[in-house]
């Protein structure tokens, strides 16, 4: 199997070398990526239920970076499905989602739909026996995560949430260091989310029916990078600030887990760094901004001297990005498998268990209709 991170010059933006200081902290190097590539794939053919901006980008990727085949779209309007067909050369639109979900022609369906209705459409396909991937957050509270998930379970098919992220070549060289413990004891991770605000007071961000909020459409990338490299937390202390909608508008979250820290921030109200990092005795890295897209890392030594620096050289930029989990979805399914091993379904579960428990603390309680 291909590994593009072994095949690529550090010309082409791989490692560079560090400063070559001896503290008596060992020669810390960042390994390269172990990520396949997206286009050695196995070929599925996919339905997007919901053709609204994160499912034009998805479609793009995959035509653009993989072997993948999107086949159909579904929408509850006739007009946007051919709309969506038309513009990014999908052979076939489906009026309702029933449709989509029974075509005999689509093996998985991506949910894109807003994320208070993700655990309805996904049962919808689960039902009908297809594998989903679903956009994050996979739902809009651990109980209705668990339900999709259990569902998958009974009927085997594969389900996995969309974090995008925990797929880029980055993560898998963040994710190498932490198993081979070279940055020591870790004691801080830290992510920053905040977007800038709306100034549509009927957007989807502000209303909690449509689970709007800093929290469910920012929180789950910099809770889920708390998780990834500290583990889940033992406790979660959450402050923020309420909008006039009831909506969390920014929130902070301290993450206890043993002896680590992490600080997670996310918001609607201005636009932070987008930056990472994860803090060890030996040695910290940070993420180059932004964090949650094919950007760099930074290896920081001790003596705050760079050791080492890995910049992203593939060329697949933002969205382009979404890509690398389709390919992970599409191996795991060829092997058999019903959830990927790098994104298992008590993983996403975990971090909506922190995001339910933050909310709560803010004062954000569930809205009617969270629920099946």
């Amino acid at each position: 199997m291909h590994r593009e991170g072994r095949s690529v010059p550090l010309s082409a933006g791989g490692r560079r070398g560090g400063n070559g200081q001896n503290d008596g902290v060992p020669d810390l190097l960042l390994p390269p990526p172990r990520t396949p590539d997206p286009a050695d794939a196995p070929v599925l053919r996919w339905g997007v239920l919901g053709p609204g901006e994160i499912a034009g980008d998805f479609v793009e990727a995959l035509q653009r970076h993989t072997g993948q085949r999107v086949v159909a779209v579904g929408s509850r309007s006739a007009e946007r499905a051919a709309s969506f067909a038309a513009r990014h050369d999908v052979p076939r639109a489906h009026v309702g989602y029933d449709a989509l979900v029974d075509d005999p022609e689509v093996d998985v369906v991506y949910v894109a739909t807003p994320h208070s209705e993700h655990a309805r459409n996904a049962l919808l396909a689960i039902a009908a026996g297809k594998h989903v991937l679903i956009e994050k957050p996979v739902a809009v509270t651990a109980a209705l995560a668990r339900t999709i998930f259990d569902a998958a379970a009974a009927a085997g098919v594969f389900a996995m949430e969309a974090m995008w992220t925990r797929f880029l070549p980055q993560t898998d060289v963040v994710a190498q260091v932490l198993e081979r413990g070279a940055l020591g004891p870790l004691s801080l991770a830290t992510a920053d989310f905040a977007g800038g605000g709306t100034s549509d007071p009927n957007s989807r961000l502000l209303d909690p029916a449509q689970g709007g909020g800093a929290l469910l459409d920012l929180g789950v990338y910099v809770a889920w990078w708390s998780q990834l490299v500290l583990g889940t937390p033992d406790r979660v202390t959450a402050r923020g600030l309420l909008g006039p909608t009831g909506v969390d508008e920014q929130a902070t979250l301290l993450l206890e887990a043993g002896d680590a820290q992490g600080v997670a921030t996310a918001g609607l109200r201005g636009r932070t760094a987008w930056r990472a990092t994860v803090v060890g005795a030996a040695a910290r890295i940070e993420v180059t901004a932004p964090f949650w897209a094919a950007s760099g890392l930074t290896l920081v030594g001790p003596d705050g001297g760079v050791r080492d620096r890995w910049d992203d050289p593939f060329d697949r930029p933002y969205r382009h990005g979404l890509c690398y989990e389709a390919a992970a979805v599409a191996r795991a399914i060829a092997e058999g498998r019903t959830e990927h091993p790098d994104h298992p379904s008590a993983s996403a579960i975990a971090v909506l268990e922190t995001l339910d428990a933050a909310r709560h603390q803010i004062g954000y309680a569930d809205p009617p209709g969270w629920t099946t």
